[in-house]
C-alpha cells in the first residue's frame, strides 16, 4: 500500500472540505428534495468528472458529488482500500454534510463496487442504485479465456511506468479539453491539471481490485431489494482495443452485456439498459442524457415506494 506522491491540490474549485475521521473530504451539493443522488466515481476519476450530470440531477432533487480520500481535493490516504472502508467513509461524510437520506447511489466502474457494498451494509439508507458500466467479481465467468490471459499479460507494473513526456501531456490535455468542454472554465482547468498530475491514482486504487475487492464482495450478501438500473456502455472499451484482437473484443463485450443483465436480474426491480455509445471511462459524459434519464426514473420510483 502507498500514498500517491501528488501535488497539493488546495481549495476545491467547487464544494467544500468536511472533517471526517481526521481527514478532510471534498463534497459539492446542490438542488433540493429526495432521494439525494450521490455520485461515486470510477478509478482515476473524481467527483468533478460528474459535474454535468450532477448539475442536471440537481434540477429535480438533491445532488451530491464528492472525492473519496486519496483522490481529487480530499486528503491523501494509503491506496488501495477495501470496499467496506470506502462505503463507511462516504456514509460518514454524508452525515457530516447533513445530506438527507435515503440515497440514490450512482456508482461508475470501481465506484459501483463501493455503491453495492454501501447497499449491503446499510440497506435502510439506500433508495436505489444506478450502476454505470460496472465491473463484477465474477467477470471472468463471462469473458473468453483469451481475453483474461491477454489482460493479465498487459498489466503494467506501476513502479516501472515513466513520467509522461511533454508530448504525451500535450496530447492528453487536448483530449481532456474536448471531454470537459461544457464545464465552467475554472473547474475545467483545475480538473485537467489534477488529472494530468495524478494519472497514477487509478492504478493505485485498483491494485487490490481483482483480489481483495472481488473476495470482499463474494463473501458479502446479495443486494437488497431496491430499484436498480445497470447501464451498459455500447462503445468500444479503449483499453481492450489496445490488447484484444477484434473477435475476442467482440466476445468480451457480449460477455459484459450478459454480466450486466445478470446483475440487473439479481434483484426483483432490476433493469438493464443498453446504450448505443459511450466509452467505459467517460460514459457519464458521452451518454449524459441516458444517465440523467435513469436517475430521474429511479427518483420517481423511489417516490412511489
Amino acid at each position: 500500500m502507498q500514498t500517491e506522491d501528488r501535488p497539493e491540490t488546495g481549495t476545491p474549485p467547487l464544494g467544500r472540505l468536511y472533517e471526517v475521521d481526521g481527514r478532510r473530504l471534498m463534497l459539492h451539493r446542490s438542488g433540493a428534495g429526495g432521494p439525494s443522488v450521490v455520485f461515486l466515481p470510477g478509478a482515476g476519476l473524481v467527483g468533478l468528472d460528474f459535474l454535468d450530470v450532477q448539475a442536471r440531477a440537481a434540477e429535480f432533487t438533491t445532488s451530491v458529488l464528492y472525492d473519496r480520500a486519496g483522490t481529487g481535493w480530499s486528503d491523501p490516504v494509503e491506496l488501495p482500500r477495501g470496499a467496506a472502508e470506502v462505503a463507511e467513509e462516504i456514509r460518514s461524510l454524508l452525515h457530516a454534510a447533513a445530506v438527507p437520506g435515503p440515497y440514490l447511489l450512482v456508482g461508475h466502474s470501481l465506484g459501483a463496487f463501493y455503491a453495492r457494498r454501501f447497499a449491503q451494509l446499510h440497506p435502510e439508507d439506500v433508495a436505489g442504485l444506478l450502476l454505470l458500466d460496472p465491473g463484477h467479481e465474477d467477470i471472468l465467468d463471462y469473458m473468453p479465456d483469451e481475453a483474461a490471459e491477454l489482460n493479465d499479460q498487459a498489466k503494467p507494473a506501476l513502479e516501472q511506468l515513466p513520467d509522461l513526456t511533454g508530448e504525451q501531456i500535450q496530447s492528453a490535455r487536448a483530449q481532456l479539453l474536448e471531454i470537459y468542454a461544457p464545464w465552467p472554465e475554472t473547474v475545467r482547468e483545475a480538473l485537467i491539471d489534477y488529472q494530468l498530475a495524478s494519472w497514477r491514482t487509478g492504478m493505485l486504487e485498483t491494485a487490490n481490485f481483482e483480489t481483495d475487492i472481488y473476495d470482499e464482495l463474494r463473501r458479502s450478501d446479495g443486494l437488497p431489494d431496491v430499484p436498480l438500473i445497470v447501464l451498459t456502455a455500447g462503445g468500444a472499451n479503449p483499453y481492450w482495443a489496445q490488447i484484444l484482437p477484434d473477435e475476442v473484443m467482440r466476445q468480451a463485450h457480449e460477455g459484459l452485456r450478459a454480466m450486466h443483465a445478470a446483475m440487473a436480474a439479481s434483484v426483483p426491480r432490476g433493469e438493464q439498459r443498453l446504450l448505443d455509445g459511450g466509452s467505459h471511462q467517460h460514459v457519464q459524459v458521452e451518454e449524459s442524457d441516458a444517465v440523467v434519464q435513469a436517475i430521474r426514473d429511479l427518483v420517481e420510483l423511489a417516490g412511489r415506494q
